[in-house]
């Protein structure tokens, strides 16, 4: 086992440079204040300036994608983390349909942005593929059916003998093809949007820690070790990296850690994984998700876990889960391995809302974040600039306490149950 020590990830080692957004000094005045870099706090400020509210200013504590938006898998796909069978017993068909459409065109939206605005993100769009690791069909079946009955959203059928040419492993059956789906280098991504944000007019800080929350008259101060800032409205979009602004908000989230890793490059070894350029993830609770790269490495992720682990044991742990799926990588080296924290609600949604004073939060994405932030920041920049009620769709699921520190244990032993009941299905399959 090796790993490189020139960037703590593969996407620190391969990001874009850019000269470093200022950290506020002084007294400052806006209308808006974003709190967190991070795709939520992105897209919000995006979305007011592109409705003409430019007078935002955006405040990070580290830099521009620090937190997940900065770590995770690089997907780019329709959906929550809330499966859409229980979004549908939950909401009913109307509801369901209308807020998983939210993310549907939000794929396209991040689709439409790397192109209008020329990202460089090395954006692939050639969809996704959710391959069945069990040799039950129904499961595959039963998601389609009710994904084209409820929804409108038709995956294609793959066959075995299909996906075996896509994917070069013995480890799958069938599979679903998701075709409105991309992947991409997703800091590269956020860099992005913080760049075509300040085009227009949205200030960017890093390196400044909102402190403290302070209501003056009809209006917020936030405090920063070195000034502050009045607005008459404040988003706190601080994702699993809580900001300690407000106790109900940070306490409705549980930070949960996932794994991610990168490959040596492998050369001509990569074809013998891959026929295809799209990503990859498998239908067990606890998931793999993967996908080639333009340099020939493999980017591996899965796992999620209370604990944040050290990059060598993440390493280890994956590179264990990829020779499982593709064996013919033995001997294979890790180049770097990382871990990440996403904000999760005990519902499994989204949380948009306010207090009615101004004070905004957008959190709580749960491991789908690229397309759900997008969608919420549309939401939320709509309701401040246009006053506009659409965010009330995410009403049925608010703030709800997490239960901290007893609600990090029920995770973990929830998990653990999914991994069980995942492996008893696959021993009794063999």
């Amino acid at each position: 086992m090796r790993l490189r020590t020139d960037a703590a990830s593969y996407y620190l080692a391969t990001a874009n440079r850019y000269i470093p957004y200022a950290p506020l000094a002084g007294q400052a005045v806006a209308r808006v204040v974003v709190v967190g870099g991070g795709y939520a706090g992105l897209n919000t400020a995006l979305g007011l300036a592109e409705r003409g509210v430019r007078d935002v200013v955006l405040l990070e504590s580290e830099h521009i994608g620090f937190g997940a938006s900065g770590r995770n898998g690089g997907f780019v796909f329709a959906g929550y983390s809330l499966g859409e069978g229980i979004l549908l017993a939950k909401l009913g068909e109307a509801r369901a349909r209308a807020l998983y459409a939210r993310t549907v065109a939000a794929v396209d939206l991040i689709r439409n942005r790397v192109k209008r605005y020329s990202i460089d993100c090395g954006a692939v769009d050639e969809g996704v593929y959710w391959a069945n690791w069990f040799g039950d069909a129904d499961v595959l079946r039963d998601r389609q059916r009710l994904l084209a009955d409820h929804f409108g959203e038709h995956w294609e059928w793959v066959p075995h003998e299909r996906l075996r040419e896509l994917v070069r492993s013995e480890r799958y059956t069938d599979a679903l093809f998701e075709r409105n789906a991309l992947h991409l280098q997703p800091l590269n991504y956020a860099i992005g949007l913080a760049r075509v944000a300040v085009e227009q007019g949205v200030r960017i800080h890093e390196n400044t820690r909102a402190l403290r929350l302070e209501r003056r008259g009809a209006a917020w101060r936030v405090h920063t070790p070195s000034g502050s800032i009045d607005a008459e409205t404040v988003v706190l979009s601080c994702g699993g990296y809580l900001g300690g602004l407000d106790r109900r908000v940070d306490r409705a989230v549980l930070p949960i850690a996932t794994y991610v890793m990168a490959t040596e490059p492998l050369g001509d070894r990569l074809d013998a994984c891959f026929g295809t350029r799209a990503a990859v993830y498998d239908s067990r609770f606890a998931f793999d998700y993967y996908r080639p790269l333009a340099d020939t490495r493999v980017l591996w992720g899965g796992r999620i876990s209370i604990r944040d682990l050290e990059p060598m044991d993440v390493a280890r742990v994956l590179r264990r889960d990829l020779l499982e799926v593709f064996p013919q990588l033995d001997g294979v080296h890790v180049d770097y391995a990382w871990s990440g924290l996403m904000s999760y609600a005990r519902h499994q949604m989204p949380q948009l809302g306010t207090r009615g004073d101004g004070l905004w939060w957008a959190q709580a994405f749960g491991g789908h974040g690229v397309s759900s932030t997008t969608a919420l920041g549309e939401l939320l920049a709509a309701a401040i600039a246009e006053r506009d009620e659409s965010w009330r769709e995410l009403a049925a699921f608010g703030l709800v306490e997490s239960f901290r520190p007893l609600g990090f244990v029920a995770a973990e032993a929830s998990y653990l149950w999914y991994r069980f009941k995942d492996w008893y299905k696959d021993r009794g399959e063999r």
